[in-house]
């Protein structure tokens, strides 16, 4: 073997291994996924997924650049046998080696929930349930289920009451029951014993709390500082056991949340919702109460109001009577202001 065939062997063999060594490089360390993209993309894998949904799932929301390569070293680290479900969020310009090493892992993210300003069972159903591997229908069904909402000491009608508006981290392949423990968990977390004995001082379950809160939080939206008054007026109406005489209960009746001006005939809906013909508190929460709702009503301000109305400079704020003569001249003035606006409904 001559010496310059020994050399052109040694320089072909050296051409390439640098050849192949850079390919290899570039399919383990070149951005190939979400390349010169501005935002993470969340995979989805289910629990009945194949190798086959998780490439269909890339490819149709365009986060691969190139397949080629992504299927290669999938192939060369057995990927399609190492399949875990899960969410996996795949940030601008991975590489194919950090992608597959992450979905090899099992190393999900989870899912930044955050629900406020829900008003209906279904709100919550929709807002949740559309978040998780387990869906709408699942969680409804749950939320349904009167031995599931018994199992938290709830009905179907108070289990919204366990749901304290905040933003938590759980797994999207997270199941429903272990879901529903997980609020359970942070519902008995926020009803420490103090705020129990608080709650049972005023005469009141931390459901009924609930429930107040609910109407105290729908009454007075704008103005947080004042819910403590507003939850203070209607204890004072409960322990005198007058009707709440709560004018979102009505709303909540109807199913109607756009009225601006609860009209007569409005009142005499036949609901257990209706504050007006039924003393005491409805069977439920009107809404998911948060915790400014809440601590107004175990921190209410105690006075001896128990009339109110909107006041008529339409602040946001109202007008306090401890006598109907009062409440009447307050209401009379809303009401020339609203016919001045021409707010009839």
């Amino acid at each position: 073997m001559s010496r310059n065939f020994k050399v052109g062997l040694f320089v072909t063999i050296a051409i390439l291994t640098t050849t192949f060594t850079f390919y290899f490089w570039q399919i383990f360390k070149t951005p190939n996924l979400q390349v010169d993209k501005q935002t993470n993309f969340a995979l989805l894998i289910p629990e009945t997924a194949t190798y086959q949904t998780v490439l269909d799932s890339l490819k149709k929301h365009d986060v691969i650049n190139d397949h080629i390569s992504f299927r290669f070293l999938a192939r060369l680290l057995s990927y399609s046998e190492k399949l875990k479900p899960g969410r996996y969020v795949i940030k601008p310009n991975t590489s194919n080696y950090e992608a597959i090493k992450k979905l090899i892992s099992g190393n999900q993210d989870a899912v930044k929930l955050t629900f406020n300003n829900i008003r209906l069972k279904e709100d919550l159903i929709a807002r949740i349930g559309s978040r998780f591997e387990f869906g709408e229908d699942n969680f409804r069904k749950a939320l349904s289920d009167p031995a599931v909402c018994a199992k938290y000491g709830l009905d179907t009608l108070t289990i919204v009451s366990m749901f304290l508006p905040n933003t938590y981290d759980i797994y999207w392949t997270t199941g429903t029951e272990k879901f529903l423990d997980r609020m359970h968990s942070e519902y008995k977390k926020y009803w420490t014993d103090e705020k129990v004995a608080k709650a049972r001082e005023i005469g009141l379950t931390p459901v009924q709390v609930s429930i107040l809160a609910s109407i105290v939080e729908e009454e007075q939206a704008r103005k947080v500082d004042e819910r403590p008054k507003v939850a203070g007026l209607y204890i004072n109406r409960l322990k005198a056991q007058m009707p709440l005489q709560a004018d979102p209960t009505i709303k909540f009746a109807l199913q109607d949340f756009a009225i601006k001006r609860i009209l007569n005939q409005q009142l005499l809906i036949n609901s257990p919702y209706n504050t007006y013909v039924n003393t005491g508190l409805p069977p439920g929460p009107i809404r998911v109460a948060d915790f400014n709702s809440l601590d107004a009503v175990l921190n209410y301000d105690k006075h001896d109001y128990v009339y109110m109305c909107a006041k008529a400079d339409l602040s946001g704020y109202h007008a306090f009577a401890t006598n109907y003569t009062d409440h009447l001249n307050n209401a009379r003035m809303y009401q020339a202001e609203l016919n001045r606006l021409k707010i009839m409904k």
